[in-house]
């Protein structure tokens, strides 16, 4: 019988291809499959590559031969690990196919905030021109950027704004300090002490209990006055509410959001018209390139766990293989 691999969206060649390669492989594509539509292609499938789904104990208790879940991506807070982990089934992420993407992006949404591109692009659509002094568009250069995540995509931004000739403040605690400080960096530890002394925010931790919520009113409340907020994480990791009322009162600057709490966005969500809020639809790493990087390493995570011989550096939860 052939490995039955249900895909969640068209794949990029670059992954379809290698899938369609493999002889004892059939393949079952959805294209943004609704619930019911999910949970009943799961019934027979032995693997599965998750692109929004969510894989979780209703999803599982439909699967009943699932042997691997792969997400194309990085990101894995739509999956129960626990409850894959206790069936002993991989969770399989495309480490380090996306990074580069995220990284350039962030800078894009950073720079658009900062010099107001948006703005710009639309008075002169509508026939305007603003006056030589500028209609408060910053620089980079000089100032404080407070990078919170240390990870892939953290460590390139601060390469990146200290390229900007910005002074790069990191806090991620699973990376020693004297890690960071060697980058070349400076840590912080205390999240509401480094926000007193960031001109911008970027945000690159995951999403858990712990960062939820992490830009909420206190946070705000700490930051310096006119800052910049960047968040391509994930959306809960800021409050909306607070970041609103932030933006209102005139605390921070802008802020360039690639995530957002609820995705997409109700149409009377009040932050699309925020003036100073620059959005782009959660597609920071879907640039050409990273689609096909993403789609060869998730094709290779697939076949791989199939195969019995999954990648333990692509695998969220590793420590199933030492069960024996």
């Amino acid at each position: 019988m052939p490995h039955r691999i249900l895909l969640c969206r068209c794949l990029h060649e670059a992954g379809a291809a290698l899938l369609r390669a493999r002889p004892d492989v059939e393949l079952v594509t959805l294209d943004g499959p609704d619930r019911p539509q999910f949970l009943q292609a799961l019934s027979g499938a032995d693997a599965v590559l998750l692109w929004l789904e969510r894989l979780d104990a209703e999803a599982l208790a439909a699967a009943p031969r699932l042997r691997c879940a792969a997400r194309l991506g990085v990101g894995y807070d739509t999956v129960d690990v626990a409850a894959c982990s206790a069936r002993g089934i991989p969770v399989m992420v495309a480490n380090g196919t996306n990074d580069l993407a995220v990284a350039e992006h962030a800078m894009m949404l950073m720079l658009a905030v900062a010099h107001r591109g948006p703005q710009g692009d639309r008075a002169v659509r509508a026939g305007a021109w603003w006056g030589t002094e500028g209609p408060g568009i910053c620089e980079l250069a000089g100032r404080t950027v407070l990078v919170v995540g240390y990870g892939r995509i953290g460590a390139r931004v601060a390469r990146y704004c200290q390229a900007f000739h910005m002074r790069v403040l990191v806090m991620d605690p699973a990376f020693h300090p004297a890690r960071i400080a060697a980058d070349g960096f400076v840590p912080v530890r205390d999240l509401h002490a480094a926000l007193g002394e960031a001109d911008v925010v970027t945000l690159h931790c995951p999403l858990t209990p712990a960062t939820r919520h992490l830009m909420d009113a206190a946070a705000f409340a700490a930051l310096k006055p006119g800052a910049i907020l960047v968040n391509t994480a994930r959306g809960p990791v800021v409050d909306e509410a607070a970041l609103l009322a932030a933006l209102r009162s005139g605390r921070l600057r802008g802020a360039g959001l690639d995530v957002l709490e609820a995705e997409p966005p109700p149409r009377d969500s009040l932050l699309l018209a925020e003036p100073n809020v620059v959005l782009s639809p959660h597609n920071a790493g879907s640039t050409e390139e990273s689609l096909a990087r993403m789609a060869r390493q998730a094709a290779r995570n697939l076949l791989d766990a199939l195969d019995g011989t999954p990648d333990p550096a692509m695998m969220v939860n590793p420590e199933i293989l030492r069960r024996g």
